[in-house]
């Protein structure tokens, strides 16, 4: 017997094929001072986008890299950061980010190696591997602690989440981002929780609807576990989070089945049940 069910199963199964879906349209890499960072829909930078970006002093021309024709942005190494960024202040003010933040991401090459740093909101459109962390909380007693997200969130509005979920800026490592989205999100210091432990981490790669459409997803979710000490209440300080509740395994996973979560929290919780 599947744990959780055969309504739980079926939820995970679907929904792993959903977490790992391939463009809806073909990509072309993207390259920032020869390294490749991420992808960008093929017809994204059309021509009159391009004669924006090359307004605005940005040197981006399409070349063949490793046989496949590529968008490049030649500036020197010193220069990705704020090169990318002026990408991002383009594509913004032609209504093709996502949600701007006003908080940087960190750019990595294939071979994990930060070349800079680029505004959370383009990183989708740009198709840029981000990474994010969460973390599931349980009660002594065994039930699990999750947040229903405000109705203001960008994403996912109202729908359930883990105790907390958050991305890892670039001024983070994934310890300091576990340590910052627990107190925003929670209220809760991390060392005050207890047997808190690195449980495994799950891979998204799927279309994304923002720039219109022409979004990529590809982040890596690393998750976390603890127990909230008895007498000891998640209290959100961010705004971000419409409540807390405390549910059996049973009805989270239940919850999860019907669609109640979204679906990075549910696919964590997934893995966390060993399902």
């Amino acid at each position: 017997m599947h744990p959780g069910g055969p309504a739980f199963a079926q939820w995970v199964a679907a929904a792993r094929l959903r977490a790992q879906r391939p463009p809806q349209q073909p990509r072309q890499p993207l390259l920032a001072a020869g390294q490749l960072v991420g992808s960008v829909a093929e017809g994204f930078l059309d021509e009159n986008r391009l004669m924006s970006f090359l307004n605005n002093g940005l040197m981006l021309l399409k070349e063949e890299h490793e046989g496949v024709l590529a968008w490049h942005l030649q500036v020197p190494a010193d220069e990705v950061t704020p090169a990318l960024n002026g990408l991002a202040a383009t594509l913004r003010d032609e209504g093709l980010c996502g949600p701007w933040r006003d908080e940087q991401l960190a750019v990595c090459n294939p071979a994990g190696e930060v070349v800079g740093t680029i505004e959370r909101g383009a990183v989708r459109v740009l198709g840029i591997a981000t990474r994010a962390v969460h973390l599931v909380g349980q009660s002594p007693d065994g039930h699990i602690w999750v947040q229903k997200r405000s109705m203001s969130k960008p994403h996912n509005p109202g729908q359930w989440d883990t105790l907390m979920g958050g991305m890892v800026s670039a001024a983070d490592t994934l310890d300091q981002a576990l340590a910052r989205e627990t107190w925003e999100e929670a209220g809760l210091r991390v060392e005050r929780l207890h047997g808190l432990t690195h449980g495994g981490h799950v891979l998204f790669s799927r279309p994304s609807s923002e720039g219109q459409g022409a979004g990529f997803m590809v982040e890596r979710v690393d998750w976390f576990s603890a127990v909230v000490p008895q007498g000891m209440q998640p209290d959100n300080q961010d705004g971000e989070v419409e409540l807390f509740d405390q549910l059996s395994p049973d009805a989270v996973r239940q919850r999860v089945a019907t669609g109640g979560f979204t679906l990075e929290a549910g696919l964590v919780l997934a893995d966390f049940f060993g399902a």
